[in-house]
This record gives C-alpha cells, structure tokens and sequence, in this order.
C-alpha cells in the first residue's frame, strides 16, 4: 500500500477533498504566498475542527524567537530545545498529538511520506514533531505512534509539560488552546539564522520536499 493510497484514505475519513494536496506548488515563487487551486466557497478554514473546512494553501516567512525550554524527546532524553533548532541540517517542524483522529494523522502521514520522497536525503535533514498534549503525550507514547508512521532516525516527537510546550507554540505564533479544534501547519528553515517557512493548510510531501530542494540546489 503505497503513501498516496494511505494518505487518500485518511483524507476520506475526515471528509477532506484530496485535491487540496496540492502539488502544484512545488514550482513556486518563494517570494509569493501561493495557494492552492480549489474552490473557495467549498473552504474556509485552516483549524482542525468537526466540520474539516480546509483554507487554501498559504506560504509565509516567520521568524520565531525560539525558548530555551526543555523538552522530552521520544527516547526520553531530556533537551534543551533551542539547542535541538541549531542543528545545521534543514528542519521540517509542526505540531500533533497522538490522540487525534482527524487531522493529526493526515499531517503525520504526510511527513512520512515526505520521509519516502527525500531518499537517502532524509539523513540531510531533521524532522520535528512537538506534542499538543504533553500530558498525554509520555516518551513511550510518541515512540509507538512514530513507529506507526514508520518515522526514521532523522524523524523525532517532543513532549514536556503544558507550560512548555505552550512556550513553542508561542514562538512559532500557533497557540492551540484547543486540542481539538487547532491550526494544520508545517514549517521549515534551512540553516540555523535563517527565517522559517510557514505553510498553512495542508501542504502535500511534494511541497514540502520543494522547500529543501530549492535550497539544496536540487
């Protein structure tokens, strides 16, 4: 079963149109905010709540001052996580909880995919999941559900208390007061000081893996 086909099925599921998996943007102007092509009317918004209204695409540029809070990562190793953010390799980053059933699944499919898409260039980057529900959330939580995605080495799930994680949420400007009703976002920063992408919406694997080839030169 390939990633497309898991990835379709879980959109069905929360009454989300697949063609909102654009791939259409991976050409883009990075100087633009692009969207992708749908039908307005049908969608009007980006938060993870009963109805599945999707907004369209949006690409921005962001630059978070980033806490020195400790974090949990899925090992269990305790992490200062501003020191995890200056790694020089590439990050992908966006926030989940393993609880969800909706739209949490969908983002994590798509960085598992994304995974599938970069090759033996998954090594090259690192890729950051950061729990909503740190509470809920233990180390051995996240590890099963990583396992569930089939998240590789470069692939790790953070979790700490309420207080920091909020903390991150804060710095990336996606304060989720509500679980269940929450922000679908991606973002991604080349190289330590460099500003940070903002995807809003359901950005495909292809729009993402674009973001790192566009700097990668390829």
């Amino acid at each position: 079963m390939n990633w497309r086909f898991r990835l379709t099925m879980m959109i069905f599921t929360i009454g989300v149109s697949p063609a909102l998996l654009s791939t259409t943007s991976a050409s883009h102007n990075h100087s633009q905010e692009t969207s992708a092509s749908h039908d307005h009317s049908q969608t009007t918004s980006a938060s993870h709540d009963h109805s599945h209204a999707i907004a369209p695409v949006k690409r921005t540029v962001v630059a978070p001052r980033i806490p020195a809070v400790t974090l949990v990562r899925d090992d269990g190793t305790k992490v200062d996580f501003s020191e995890e953010l200056r790694d020089p390799r590439p990050i992908y980053l966006n926030f989940i909880f393993t609880s969800c059933t909706t739209v949490c699944p969908v983002m994590s499919q798509i960085f598992s995919a994304l995974q599938d898409r970069l090759g033996a260039d998954r090594a090259k980057v690192r890729m950051i999941s950061i729990s909503i529900d740190p509470e809920y959330d233990t180390p051995p939580r996240l590890t099963a559900y990583a396992r569930q995605f089939g998240a590789d080495d470069q692939w790790h799930f953070y979790t700490g208390t309420t207080d920091t994680s909020l903390a991150v949420q804060r710095a990336f400007d996606l304060v989720i007061r509500d679980k269940m009703n929450h922000p679908v976002a991606s973002f991604y920063r080349g190289a330590p000081g460099q500003p940070w992408v903002r995807i809003d919406g359901f950005a495909s694997p292809e729009q993402l893996e674009a973001e790192y080839r566009s700097m990668a030169g390829g």
